[in-house]
């Protein structure tokens, strides 16, 4: 299945006060605090239009997700049955990419404060969108 490689680079890194897994919220809007984005020297052209207040969608590269899992029991509830990564939000999957539905609150240089974000202090950036009203309601 293997149809060639590609290269995903980080634009950034997370900055968070969550320091391991388990330690921060399943997801953002559960409780999480805001996280600063550190943006790459080379990309931080990639953040003008960008605005305090703006809703983005922030794509990150779960760094400690386990790879190989298939099915995860939900929200890491064991009493709920087996179901397949795919139909799940779990970190736990083939290519563990989080998506993550913030609010800008600072810009300060190449660094934007957002929250509420869930990732893990250290968390790869691989991308940074604008929010669609309507169509990003995760």
């Amino acid at each position: 299945m293997n149809e060639g490689a590609f290269e995903i680079r980080p634009v950034g890194v997370v900055r968070s006060t969550i320091k391991r897994r388990g330690d921060g919220p399943k997801q953002g809007r559960e409780g999480a605090q805001d996280a600063w984005l550190e943006i790459e020297a080379e990309v931080v052209g990639g953040i003008e239009g960008i605005s305090t207040g703006d809703e983005v969608i922030v794509i990150t590269w779960l760094h400690l997700a386990r790879r190989d899992e298939l099915k995860v029991h939900p929200r890491g509830d064991t009493a709920k049955p087996l179901t397949g990564v795919f139909d799940t939000r779990s970190p736990d999957r083939p290519n563990p990419i989080g998506l993550h539905r913030v609010v800008v609150r600072e810009i300060a240089g190449p660094r934007l404060r957002v929250g509420p974000l869930e990732a893990i202090d250290g968390t790869p950036i691989v991308d940074i969108k604008p929010a669609l009203d309507g169509w990003d309601d995760f």
